[in-house]
């Protein structure tokens, strides 16, 4: 089964614009939960533009699906992750005003680095991922790094659905068979959506977890969260 974990930065988004609380992270993590999503996925930026190093905080003990942190490994998210320890930690090449992720990590590249985060996440008992392009050479690359897990970046996918599903994929699929082949679990994130994520999960159906939160949260806001969460569940059938 292919888990749904619901990016909710867009929520924190939302809610900043305006200061205050509404609307309310935690209560939104709790539908979202209710609603069936099987994980709640948060992307803490160290200028909080959108979720806050103190939702996270917040967050840990309402979730009681899979949590999901996702960033880049400076020392303020590293310690904020040990803190919290989630279930997983998946980690981004994200620059510090990045406005979304955009690429993956050279793995070979930056071994030394990501082999000494992945073990101390994994010391400390925390699943790690390691976002990467659809190169098996980085797939296997993070496996040498200790990694657990890949998640790979599928804007690349997303943006060339519409002119040949099959061409767009083809890059995933064979990433997607590296990781497999070298004993990595596998996710999936960035720019899924309705419109693409079935195909996606009918051609690799062995991916573990699928991130989704932009397309989703717009989604939603025509459909109401609690189908909009029902037809992304769908999806992975």
């Amino acid at each position: 089964m292919t888990r749904l974990s619901v990016n909710i930065n867009k929520i924190a988004t939302l809610r900043n614009a305006r200061g205050g609380n509404n609307p309310d992270v935690l209560a939104v993590a709790r539908d979202v939960e209710n609603f069936g999503a099987q994980g709640i996925t948060v992307h803490p930026r160290p200028d909080e533009r959108h979720i806050r190093y103190q939702d996270v905080r917040d967050l840990k003990p309402l979730v009681s699906t899979e949590f999901n942190i996702e960033g880049n490994p400076i020392d303020s998210f590293t310690q904020l992750v040990l803190e919290v320890v989630p279930t997983q930690v998946t980690l981004v090449p994200d620059g510090h005003d990045q406005l979304t992720s955009n690429h993956g990590w050279d793995t070979i590249e930056n071994k030394a680095f990501l082999t000494d985060i992945c073990r101390t996440f994994k010391e400390a008992g925390i699943r790690t991922s390691i976002f990467v392009d659809a190169d098996p050479r980085m797939v296997e690359g993070a496996k040498i790094c200790g990694a657990d897990r890949v998640e790979l970046y599928t804007e690349p996918y997303a943006s060339g659905y519409a002119a040949g599903r099959e061409t767009a994929i083809a890059p995933f699929l064979a990433a997607a068979e590296e990781a497999r082949r070298v004993g990595l679990g596998l996710n999936a994130g960035h720019d899924l959506s309705l419109e693409n994520l079935a195909y996606f999960h009918q051609v690799i159906p062995w991916t573990d977890e699928v991130s989704i939160g932009h397309a989703l949260i717009c989604d939603a806001l025509y459909m109401g969260l609690e189908e909009t969460i029902k037809q992304y569940l769908q999806a992975l059938k």
